[in-house]
């Protein structure tokens, strides 16, 4: 891989990680379509904390609010604000995809090399972006979703560790059909989106250092990074905007189009 080729990367990484239309298959199908080396797991970790700073950046007087409440909560013994069941929520929709993370972890790895796979799951997004504006219920905040709610959401992160299937997309499918409404669903699945990723990034850094990688990967993982934390950001403004009105239909059409692409495309070649 080379600059150019980790710019481009970064961007997409930036910006199809908060649009519902799945980062990791772009990932995958992009060097794939146009004959590019693979960038490989580490490289994709460290785009996706640059778009993690993204979140943070946006969200981080949130976050510290989040984490105060939980403290006191857990100083007093019981949950009296709103922001201290919040972080009970993120933590109880962590819970699932650190599980399937530490369990599956070499499966999710293999689906990477599978461009006809991740084409295949790119409809399954799109299908299910569908089917959550069917069965969208705008009535509540985040504050409101139960524990159950919160832990379902995060079964959908968990299915999203496979390449193909995009994380917010079905966070926030997941979100409207438990009742959020649009921009609280998004507001939910960028919080959520934070402990998972880190804790990724942080596995996958350690992994680099330990096999004498890191430095030799160290400028093109920093092009990544930046790139991605840049587009990122500029996602999560207009997503949060689009989604006060707009539906998410023109992101699951995108998905399909692009999935029934990239599998006829591996027909095609044989």
């Amino acid at each position: 891989m080379n600059t150019f080729q980790a710019i481009v990367l970064g961007l997409v990484q930036g910006a199809t990680e908060f649009l519902p239309i799945s980062s990791s298959a772009h990932l995958v199908l992009l060097p794939w379509l146009l004959g590019w080396e693979e960038p490989g797991l580490g490289f994709d970790t460290i785009v996706h904390w640059g778009t993690l700073s993204a979140v943070l950046s946006l969200f981080w007087r949130d976050l510290l609010a989040i984490s105060r409440a939980w403290f006191r909560g857990l100083y007093r013994g019981r949950i009296e604000e709103d922001e201290a069941k919040l972080a009970w929520l993120i933590i109880i929709g962590t819970i699932p995809g650190v599980l399937a993370g530490a369990v599956l972890e070499d499966f999710f790895e293999s689906l990477f090399g599978s461009p006809p796979l991740v084409a295949l799951l790119l409809l399954v997004t799109g299908l299910i972006l569908s089917i959550s504006e069917l069965l969208e219920r705008k009535w509540r905040d985040c504050e409101e979703l139960s524990f159950l709610d919160s832990f379902i959401i995060g079964v959908a992160q968990a299915c999203a560790i496979s390449p193909g299937i995009s994380r917010s997309g079905v966070t926030i499918a997941m979100g409207l059909i438990c009742g959020l409404r649009r921009e609280e669903a998004a507001r939910f699945s960028f919080l959520l989106s934070t402990p998972i990723i880190f804790g990724a990034g942080l596995l996958q850094l350690v992994n680099l250092f330990q096999v004498g990688e890191l430095e030799a990967q160290f400028p093109l993982l920093l092009i990544g990074f930046l790139t991605s934390t840049v587009s990122g950001w500029l996602c999560i403004k207009f997503l949060l905007s689009y989604l006060r009105r707009g539906r998410l239909y023109p992101f699951a059409i995108y998905c399909l189009l692009a999935g029934f692409s990239c599998y006829l495309i591996f027909l095609l070649r044989g």
